[in-house]
Parts: C-alpha cells; sequence; structure tokens
C-alpha cells in the first residue's frame, strides 16, 4: 500500500511527452525482465503448460494492459484525486464479482467496511474535488478511470482462479507482464501510438519506480494477499492507495490536517477495520 499509494504521483511524471501506451509497454516488458532474471536465479521453474498460458494472457491482458490503458488515459483528463476515488470503485467491484464468479458469502461486515472506506476517500478528497469544473473531458477522464478499474477488478479475479490452480504468483506475475506488454504494443501500434523516449531524469527515475516497486514488488505482495484472503477482502487496498498519497503529502508537501483530512481517516481505518478482521461465531 505504501507503494501504490506514491505510483499515482509518479505517473504523472509519463504523461505528456512519451504516449500512455509506449510508457505502459517500457514498464511491463521491464517489469517482466526482472521478474524472469529473479526466476532463473532462484531456479524457480518457467514451463508451463497451454492452460496456465491461458490464464496468464487473460490476466495481462485485464490488469496490466487495458487497466492501466485506461488508467493512465484518465489522468490525461482528471486529476489524480479524481482518478484515486474513481479507482476505488474497485472494491465494490471486487465484491460483486466474487459473488459472481466464486459465490463468496459476503458478511455484512464487509459492505459497511466498503460503505465507510468510499466515504473516507470522500471526505478526504471532497475540498479538492468541489474545486473541480467538471467538463466534458472530466466527465469522460472519470468514465475512462472507472474502466481501468472494472478491467482492474476482472484481472483480481482471474488471478484468484489462477492461484486456486496452484499457479506460483512470482512467475504468474513475470509471464502475465509479458503478455500485459506484448498486448498493448499491438493496442499501441493499432492506434497510431509512436514509441518515443523521454530521456529527462524525471521520466526515467519514475519509469524504474513505477517498473521495481510499483510492479514487481506491489504487485506481488498484493497479489499474494489476494491468493489467502480473497479479493472481495484485498480490494481495500484500493481504498488505502490515495490515504498513503495523502500521507506523504502531509508528509512532505506541507499538507494541514484539518477536519476533513481527520474525518475522513477514521472513516477509512474503520473500514479497513471492518473488512479485515474476522468475525468470532459462538
Amino acid at each position: 500500500m505504501l507503494i501504490w499509494g506514491s505510483t499515482w504521483f509518479a505517473i504523472e511524471f509519463q504523461l505528456g511527452v512519451v504516449d500512455p501506451e509506449a510508457s505502459i509497454v517500457y514498464r511491463y516488458f521491464s517489469a517482466a525482465g526482472i521478474l524472469f532474471i529473479w526466476c532463473k536465479v532462484k531456479q524457480l521453474p518457467l514451463l508451463f503448460n497451454r492452460k496456465s498460458h491461458g490464464w496468464f494472457a487473460l490476466m495481462g491482458l485485464l490488469m496490466f494492459c487495458l487497466n492501466y490503458i485506461f488508467a493512465y488515459r484518465a489522468q490525461i483528463h482528471i486529476t489524480s484525486a479524481l482518478s484515486a476515488i474513481a479507482f476505488t470503485s474497485m472494491l465494490w467491484m471486487n465484491i460483486i464479482n466474487s459473488r459472481l464468479f466464486f459465490g463468496t458469502r459476503i458478511a455484512p461486515r464487509i459492505y459497511l467496511g466498503a460503505a465507510l472506506g468510499i466515504s473516507g476517500i470522500f471526505v478526504l478528497f471532497g475540498p479538492q474535488v468541489a474545486e473541480v469544473s467538471f467538463s466534458d473531458a472530466v466527465f469522460f477522464g472519470s468514465i475512462l478511470a472507472v474502466t481501468g478499474a472494472l478491467m482492474a477488478s476482472l484481472g483480481n479475479i482471474v488471478s484468484q482462479a489462477a492461484q486456486k490452480e496452484s499457479l506460483p504468483v512470482v512467475q504468474s506475475n513475470a509471464w502475465s507482464m509479458l503478455y500485459g506488454g506484448l498486448f498493448t504494443t499491438v493496442i499501441a501500434l493499432a492506434s497510431g501510438s509512436e514509441f518515443g523516449f523521454d530521456a529527462t531524469p524525471t521520466y526515467v527515475v519514475s519509469l524504474l519506480y513505477l517498473s521495481v516497486f510499483g510492479s514487481v514488488i506491489a504487485f506481488g505482495a498484493y497479489l499474494t494477499l489476494l491468493g489467502r484472503i480473497g479479493a472481495h477482502r484485498a480490494g481495500y487496498a484500493t481504498v488505502m492507495f490515495p490515504v498513503v498519497a495523502l500521507i506523504l503529502s502531509m508528509l512532505f508537501e506541507g499538507l494541514s490536517a484539518d477536519f476533513s483530512i481527520i474525518a475522513g481517516f477514521a472513516l477509512v481505518l474503520s473500514g479497513n477495520f471492518l473488512i479485515l478482521t474476522k468475525s468470532h461465531k459462538h
């Protein structure tokens, strides 16, 4: 959560000079390369059957291709605050998709925790959103962000299903990120995107950060958690990401803790407690 909370800010440095699809290709080819090298060093098996590669390809398409194309494109039109709010819809999507695809029984406290968390995000970012003029561009960007969240949620479901098939997380991520990079390359070429590169320190450093920390480490940790507690509960991490981003802003950018921030934190943490604690039946 600490890493992903900072990636919203890092993505801002990827936009402007290089086409979003090209930046995504660079990010996930780099991340896949790092994971394949890690697997070789640790002597982890990399050979899988056709069915397994079907899971990898589907997860790559949803989670490491379409999800990020929509997310990067959204932040061209809307602020990171609006993007963060839109992406928290993935929590509800995970709850619904877990019920639809796995028949997961959702405890009432999960719904209550989700409602508290989303409410907390709106309270936290309310002052920033109130200053936004809801033009057609902002509406379009918000739709892109929510669509990206839907792709990510479906990718979560695929990852959980793959782990139920005993497919290991590290190798699954390596292959899925490779497939995600390949799918994004095809989409980029078909849409006429140019594969330019920005050699400025801000672009290069943000790309490295997103590849290593925002992809290799963050997805490894998150998808492992997802396999253990299920998509319907792990999805609460999407609520915590913007909270972490706000905390970083308080620490390094001088943001003051006013009533909306304190109240928002209280709601988010209350929701987190309800979702991640197990009920005890007597």
